[in-house]
């Protein structure tokens, strides 16, 4: 057997992967630069297969979850992968564009410096089951911009949507452009040991450590974006109330299941009763009824009965716990919760929570802060909360995170001009937006020599004599 076929933790390669990455690699050496029409084909079909299959989509996610938001799938999944396509088509000619270099025209007269951006080849996608058809369609949007082939693995939780969009993706996409696959139970770990041109994971660090390790097999460049504990700052200049209301926004969206969601929030001495009594008016206006089609549920049982053990554990250790509605457990809607004096012993503490539970942490200056983040994992995001500006950039300066919003959670995420990405324990590598059909080009730096080669005549062999002088020469200059 050959290394794609038997890995080495002895998991065999499902033929269907093989093939379909063998087609992909064939038609990709065919035509290996496609051109910006072919490009803005592709992205209006993506588009197309979205708008044409909406309801199927959505009923798809929907089933999934068991009950999903049908506002929250269309603002979060259709509403961004759509706005991605139309950014990528309306930016392409510019990110395509050679860019030019600076040269030394003296000791290259005449020559030219470029760097061309060119596609990688096959592109490896694998999706996570929270935001299954934005993290499936941006990256997409990115990498058919960049001109390449896709191949996406979805998650074993998003297997309604999977065989849907392997089922539709034909009538838009021949197989070696894109397939769509279910993950079907384990194949995750055969997959992102496919010798792709580049692989983009979405998922948790333990997982993202994995598949960093099996595709370091083949040396294959990887995106990672994974979680960690994103906290909200709210400064002592900063209303309570407006913190709080956009604070649980956020939150409560998805269920709380987002990897930028605000994981914990720090509150000035003083103001944890103002931001609890708010938080329970805003509960009760937004969501008079958890059961009702507006409140998405937690994915599956595991996940829900995680959530309750998390909960559990910190009450064991002396925390208060405040509900702030009730849900029915059959429905796997859990109902939010602010964790009061949360303690580093305790599991909210220490892993990232994915749902609607948030501790609150209370500071008295800005310092003890920035310590007790940094003492932690770099997180995916920071959301501090203040006017001051100097505060907003001692923040941002002091604390390292992938993305910052500043007065708000969560939307630097949908901005795409802006580079999505983490850094250490939270990810490596961005996309959105230009960055995206960056990470998913070879930026090629091609120099093109003019009609004489100074660099030829000068410096030939032997050195001693008019070559070393010149070299001293340039040396003093150049110092």
């Amino acid at each position: 057997m050959g290394a794609i076929d038997l890995l080495a933790d002895h998991v065999v390669m499902p033929e269907e992967f093989k093939a379909c990455f063998a087609r992909q690699r064939q038609a990709y050496l065919a035509d290996p630069e496609p051109g910006r029409a072919q490009r803005i084909a592709d992205l209006a079909m993506l588009s197309r297969m979205l708008k044409e299959n909406r309801a199927q989509i959505v009923e798809a996610i929907g089933r999934d979850y068991g009950s999903r938001s049908e506002f929250e799938t269309l603002f979060a999944e259709f509403f961004v992968a759509l706005e991605s396509i139309r950014d990528a088509r309306k930016q392409l000619r510019k990110w395509m564009k050679p860019q030019r270099r600076h040269i030394d025209v003296l000791m290259y007269p005449g020559a030219r410096n470029r760097v061309i951006p060119q596609p990688l080849g096959v592109v490896g996608v694998i999706v996570p089951w929270n935001f299954p058809l934005n993290l499936a369609f941006c990256p997409l949007a990115a990498i058919f911009a960049a001109g390449n082939r896709a191949m996406v693995k979805m998650s074993e939780n998003s297997r309604h949507l999977a065989q849907l969009l392997a089922r539709i993706s034909p009538r838009y996409f021949p197989e070696d452009k894109l397939r769509f696959f279910e993950d079907g139970g384990g194949r995750g770990p055969a997959f992102s040991s496919l010798p792709f041109d580049h692989l983009l994971f979405t998922g948790s660090g333990a997982t993202g450590r994995a598949v960093m390790a099996n595709a370091a097999r083949n040396l294959t460049p990887v995106t990672l974006e994974l979680g960690g504990k994103a906290p909200a700052i709210v400064a002592p200049d900063f209303p309570v109330q407006t913190a709080a209301e956009r604070i649980l926004w956020v939150k409560m969206f998805n269920a709380g299941q987002i990897c930028t969601n605000v994981d914990y929030v720090f509150l000035p001495e003083g103001t944890v009763d103002a931001f609890v009594a708010h938080a329970r008016r805003l509960i009760a206006g937004r969501f008079p009824d958890l059961n009702s089609n507006d409140y998405t549920a937690i994915i599956d049982q595991r996940a829900y009965d995680r959530l309750r053990a998390t909960l559990e554990d910190a009450r064991a250790k002396g925390a208060t716990i405040i509900e702030l509605a009730t849900a029915d457990a059959a429905t796997r809607k859990f109902a939010p919760c602010l964790v009061l004096n949360p303690g580093d012993d305790m599991l909210v503490s220490q892993r990232e929570i994915f749902g609607p539970i948030l501790p609150i942490r209370t500071y008295r200056d800005r310092q003890e802060v920035a310590d007790y983040i940094n003492a932690h994992d770099r997180p995916l995001a920071i959301y501090p909360f203040t006017h001051d500006k100097a505060l907003q950039q001692y923040y941002i300066t002091h604390v390292m995170s992938g993305g910052v919003s500043v007065n708000d959670a969560l939307l630097h995420v949908a901005q795409h001009d802006l580079p999505f990405g983490g850094v250490g324990p939270s990810g490596m590598g961005h996309y959105h937006g230009r960055e995206g059909f960056n990470t998913f080009s070879k930026l090629r730096p091609v120099f093109y020599q003019g009609p004489v080669s100074l660099v030829q005549k000068l410096f030939q062999p032997p050195y001693a004599g008019r070559a070393m002088k010149l070299m001293n020469l340039l040396t003093r200059l150049k110092g």
